[in-house]
């Protein structure tokens, strides 16, 4: 038997079909390279909040937006005789920065580690402060 809630696994399903229907389907310039991160279905199964990740700056970004929106009524009429749902969901997209952040935090941290491996006296005074913390508490 499949595991989860039935939200969750319509999520799933229409995050696969999505995925799938957006790259062979949907012709759209407007759509660069496009990832659905995932899709969050309100428990009465009435609305799919659709999360995407692109690549490109933030002019890219609103362009793939306004193109989502043209094409969602395209998307949902294909959803709903793909799967057999008594009701399709109405799908919202909203960018996923999720990605972006985490990005961010891996640069900041490889960047902290090249300065220390720069400045090795660096990492000898911050270990003795440290050491003299310990011995305040």
């Amino acid at each position: 038997m499949a595991q989860g809630t039935r939200p969750q696994r319509v999520g799933e399903e229409i995050r696969h079909e999505l995925a799938e229907l957006i790259a062979r389907q949907v012709h759209d310039p407007g759509i660069g390279f496009l990832t659905i991160t995932r899709v969050k279905v309100s428990s009465d199964l009435q609305n799919a909040r659709v999360y995407y990740t692109c690549i490109g700056d933030e002019k890219a970004r609103k362009e793939t937006d306004r193109a989502l929106g043209r094409a969602t009524p395209f998307l949902r009429r294909n959803i709903g005789q793909r799967l057999r749902l008594r009701h399709v969901p109405e799908l919202q997209f909203f960018y996923d920065a999720s990605i972006e952040t985490q990005d961010r935090i891996e640069r900041i941290m490889l960047d902290l580690e090249a300065e220390r491996a720069e400045h090795p006296h660096l990492n000898e005074l911050a270990a003795s402060n440290d050491d003299a913390d310990d011995k305040k508490r």
